[in-house]
């Protein structure tokens, strides 16, 4: 008799390929990775020192992706890159408050939300750019899941400008796109990425506890100074 075969399941595939990720890893790329978690993290605290790290893990991304001929992934990065200096300006720029300015933790700029309509414009804006640029792969060019693909680019874009003001509602915008994100990883066999993108997940619903909870503490202090300076 033939000895029974079995298929890998799912998990002993997905464990053996982030062993074999992680032995033919790079020490560039180990850093990289390490900085992108960082930078959440740091994002989670509201503290600035985000942007460093960010800057630091998408100028390595940059390079390590135009080495393997992966442009649009580089060009990304190169975004990446610019949003990183643009969030640490932002986020450092000193606040000017009745004729004072202060350099503490009031420096920069606080946590906000968008109205509904807000979300509905860049929601349809990623959409057709999804679309049209999912197009355009999926009839030119050899790309695999096109417009999935399409939309973690350009929802990456939008949501990095999000963090970079502030936006509340980020989080909630980069729970969906890592999860999309995961899905394309997986199918792609990059499971060491794809568990990047889950703790990503884990610290995106973290991190807006987190700011919502500061936003929240924000308004009320907003509006107890309104009334002592109406009661004044």
């Amino acid at each position: 008799m033939e000895p029974l075969t079995t298929e890998p399941s799912f998990f002993d595939a997905a464990s053996s390929g982030i062993l074999s990720a992680i032995q033919i890893m790079s020490y560039w790329e180990v850093l990289a990775v390490v900085l992108g978690v960082a930078y959440l993290v740091l994002v989670m605290r509201e503290n600035s020192w985000c942007w460093y790290a960010a800057f630091g893990s998408t100028a390595i991304f940059s390079w390590l992706f135009f080495d393997v001929s992966l442009v649009m992934e580089s060009a990304l990065n190169v975004y990446y890159l610019a949003m990183a200096i643009y969030g640490w300006y932002v986020w450092n720029k000193p606040k000017v408050s009745n004729d004072t300015v202060s350099n503490s933790k009031e420096a920069g700029i606080s946590i906000t939300t968008w109205r509904a309509q807000q979300h509905v414009i860049a929601i349809g804006g990623v959409i057709v750019l999804s679309l049209l640029s999912g197009y355009l792969l999926n009839n030119h060019t050899t790309a695999v899941m096109p417009y999935l693909d399409s939309f973690t680019t350009w929802g990456a874009v939008l949501t990095t400008y999000m963090v970079a003001n502030k936006i509340l509602e980020n989080w909630l915008y980069w729970l969906v796109i890592d999860t999309v994100a995961i899905y394309l990883y997986v199918d792609r066999e990059l499971y060491l990425t794809a568990l990047l993108m889950i703790i990503y997940v884990v610290l995106a619903i973290f991190g807006f506890k987190m700011w919502l909870t500061t936003y929240k503490e924000d308004k009320e202090q907003a509006t107890q100074s309104s009334t002592q300076v109406e009661a004044a």
